[in-house]
């Protein structure tokens, strides 16, 4: 459920009209709902109550400070993948120790600073970086707390870019693998072995692959338990699915009800990762129409937000619903919505069976809260547009529209090369 509802024939945020907000702060810009947000992480911990557990918001679905506080004031903590995100997370209040560090890339300046801020533990993602970290924990004279991300090789059955769990996918280390590097981790002098984790992937709309990856995990703490090597931790990732078109994912308490099922008996303190699940349908995009264009093949609606403002239809062809901000009686008609860009990758929708709109009207893209303001950027010299959080009927600027100064930050033409 979200707040984006029509009122007297506008499109509105809880009691705000997404036009009184584009009339303020210009278009495109990104719309939260901040009751919406409350709701989705009550919907998400609610089943967990009572049980011994730690959810740590997924920071790369939305990285907005106000959205990671509201986070933090909820009791969650997060789930970061750099030093940046690590820092955000930190700035917005969420204790170090509810950190979780994962990522396939990690650099000794962001080892460094975990170790520096005592996060809860990292998830080794290969045997070289379990090395790294023992290492750097030592110059440090600290013991790195790590748990290692197993990849159980299962088919979390989603797009393939967001696929994580199979041995085709750069992400975990192998099952009988990870056996080997936890033998190794045990006689480390500088690593100290707190848990288990495990991510399959990112918008998964079945229970049974989570199911099937903490079965296999099962079998190693079992296998593990014979080597003397208990954790405190296990880390079962995020990957819940929302609805973008006709999906149908289960509800956090039927997903929370069939995980818990699963690990009775274990005696772990458990962590999620959510992230798309709590904050993808508490967003939307709103963007202006600019022109209308007829081919002898196509009709363009040509908009002003474009892939650098939401990448996921041109990368992953994803589909999301598109409402027109004024309802009214409209014919329909089979269009292509495309923004600025100079890429034919550039598109919003395609072939996409939407009322009449033109130039001037405003349009929502719904469920764009997760992967659109953290996956934009600059591209073609384009401002990134500002955030708008909404709270019943009052609205704020959570971040401001770049300007064209803005895009000259950090950079400098050295004296040398003008007489050149």
């Amino acid at each position: 459920m979200h707040d984006f509802d029509y009122k007297d024939g506008r499109l509105c945020c809880g009691d705000v009209p997404l036009a009184d907000i584009a009339q303020a702060v210009g278009t495109p810009f990104y719309c939260y709902s901040l009751p919406t947000l409350r709701r989705h992480i009550q919907a998400f911990e609610e089943p967990l109550a009572g049980v011994e557990h730690q959810t740590c918001f997924a920071m790369k679905a939305n990285a907005n400070l106000a959205v990671v506080s509201v986070m933090a004031r909820h009791g969650l903590g997060a789930d970061v993948v750099s030093g940046g995100e690590l820092y955000l997370a930190l700035r917005a209040g969420i204790p170090a120790s509810k950190i979780v560090y994962s990522g396939v890339g990690k650099t000794d300046s962001e080892i460094d600073m975990a170790l520096s801020a005592g996060i809860m533990m990292f998830n080794i993602e290969s045997g070289e970086e379990l090395e790294v970290i023992n290492a750097r924990a030592g110059v440090m004279g600290k013991r790195a707390p790590i748990a290692i991300r197993v990849n159980p090789d299962v088919d979390p059955r989603t797009h393939p870019y967001i696929s994580t769990g199979m041995q085709k996918n750069k992400f975990g280390i192998a099952l009988e693998a990870s056996l080997e590097q936890y033998l190794k981790a045990k006689e480390m002098p500088h690593v100290e072995i707190v848990g288990i984790d495990c991510h399959i992937g990112s918008q998964l709309t079945e229970v049974e692959p989570f199911i099937d990856a903490v079965e296999r995990l099962k079998v190693l703490i079992e296998r593990l338990s014979r080597h003397g090597i208990s954790f405190r931790y296990l880390d079962l990732g995020g990957g819940l699915g929302i609805t973008y078109a006709n999906e149908e994912p289960p509800h956090p308490s039927a997903y929370a009800r069939a995980i818990l099922e699963a690990v009775g008996g274990l005696g772990l303190k458990l962590v999620f990762e959510p992230g798309r699940v709590i904050v993808g349908n508490t967003g939307v995009l709103v963007t202006r129409v600019q022109y209308r264009k007829q081919t002898p093949k196509k009709t363009f609606i040509i908009v002003d937000a474009g892939m650098n403002d939401l990448i996921r239809p041109a990368l992953y062809d994803a589909w999301h619903d598109i409402k027109p901000e004024q309802m009214r009686a409209r014919d329909t008609e089979q269009v292509d919505v495309v923004g600025p860009i100079c890429e034919s990758s550039d598109f919003l929708a395609r072939d996409r069976v939407l009322p009449v709109f033109s130039r001037g009207d405003l349009m929502a893209v719904m469920s764009a809260g997760a992967y659109g303001f953290t996956m934009s950027s600059t591209y073609n010299a384009r401002p990134r547009p500002a955030e708008v959080m909404v709270d019943e009927s009052r609205y704020f600027v959570v971040t401001q529209r770049q300007r064209y100064e803005d895009l000259l930050s950090g950079q400098h033409v050295p004296e040398e090369i003008m007489g050149r």
